[in-house]
Protein backbone atom coordinates (compact mmCIF):
# COMPACT_ATOMS: atom_id res chain seq x y z
CA UNK A 1 0.00 0.00 0.00
CA UNK A 2 1.69 3.46 -1.22
CA UNK A 3 -0.08 6.42 -0.20
CA UNK A 4 0.69 9.78 -1.33
CA UNK A 5 -0.27 13.12 -0.43
CA UNK A 6 -2.14 13.34 -3.87
CA UNK A 7 -4.14 10.10 -3.35
CA UNK A 8 -5.40 10.63 0.23
CA UNK A 9 -6.71 14.00 -0.53
CA UNK A 10 -8.78 12.25 -2.43
CA UNK A 11 -10.46 11.21 1.04
CA UNK A 12 -10.86 14.75 2.12
CA UNK A 13 -14.69 14.20 2.12
CA UNK A 14 -15.16 10.84 3.16
CA UNK A 15 -17.93 10.16 5.36
CA UNK A 16 -15.49 9.89 8.33
CA UNK A 17 -15.71 7.84 10.29
CA UNK A 18 -16.54 4.87 7.61
CA UNK A 19 -15.63 1.47 6.95
CA UNK A 20 -13.47 0.18 4.74
CA UNK A 21 -16.35 -1.16 2.05
CA UNK A 22 -17.93 2.42 2.78
CA UNK A 23 -14.54 4.66 1.83
CA UNK A 24 -13.92 2.42 -1.50
CA UNK A 25 -18.00 2.61 -2.46
CA UNK A 26 -16.88 6.78 -1.89
CA UNK A 27 -13.39 6.77 -3.73
CA UNK A 28 -15.40 4.52 -6.72
CA UNK A 29 -18.32 7.40 -6.60
CA UNK A 30 -16.14 10.04 -6.77
CA UNK A 31 -13.83 8.63 -9.82
CA UNK A 32 -10.67 8.44 -7.86
CA UNK A 33 -7.92 6.88 -9.45
CA UNK A 34 -7.50 2.77 -9.28
CA UNK A 35 -4.19 3.40 -7.01
CA UNK A 36 -6.83 4.73 -3.75
CA UNK A 37 -9.61 1.75 -4.39
CA UNK A 38 -6.63 -0.29 -4.79
CA UNK A 39 -5.11 0.89 -1.50
CA UNK A 40 -7.99 0.61 0.48
CA UNK A 41 -8.95 -2.84 -0.98
CA UNK A 42 -5.53 -3.69 1.16
CA UNK A 43 -7.14 -2.84 4.49
CA UNK A 44 -7.80 -5.80 6.55
CA UNK A 45 -11.61 -6.78 5.62
CA UNK A 46 -13.07 -5.67 9.01
CA UNK A 47 -16.03 -3.97 10.08
CA UNK A 48 -13.30 -1.52 11.36
CA UNK A 49 -14.45 2.13 11.62
CA UNK A 50 -11.69 4.49 10.46
CA UNK A 51 -12.16 7.99 11.65
CA UNK A 52 -9.96 9.71 9.80
CA UNK A 53 -7.08 9.40 6.90
CA UNK A 54 -4.51 9.00 9.76
CA UNK A 55 -6.37 5.63 10.68
CA UNK A 56 -5.48 4.19 7.40
CA UNK A 57 -2.31 6.43 6.67
CA UNK A 58 -0.44 6.70 10.06
CA UNK A 59 2.21 8.56 8.63
CA UNK A 60 -0.15 11.01 6.94
CA UNK A 61 1.96 14.53 6.79
CA UNK A 62 0.55 16.89 9.00
CA UNK A 63 0.27 20.85 8.70
CA UNK A 64 2.98 21.35 10.85
CA UNK A 65 4.91 19.44 8.60
CA UNK A 66 4.51 21.58 5.22
CA UNK A 67 6.79 24.77 5.67
CA UNK A 68 4.80 28.01 4.42
CA UNK A 69 6.05 31.14 4.75
CA UNK A 70 3.96 34.53 4.21
CA UNK A 71 7.54 36.38 3.97
CA UNK A 72 8.24 34.36 1.03
CA UNK A 73 8.96 37.00 -1.91
CA UNK A 74 8.31 35.38 -5.71
CA UNK A 75 8.76 38.14 -7.31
Amino acid sequence: MIWTVELASYLDDAPWPATRDELIDYADRIGAPYEVIENLQELEDTEEIYESIEDIWPDFPSDDEFFYSDDDDFN
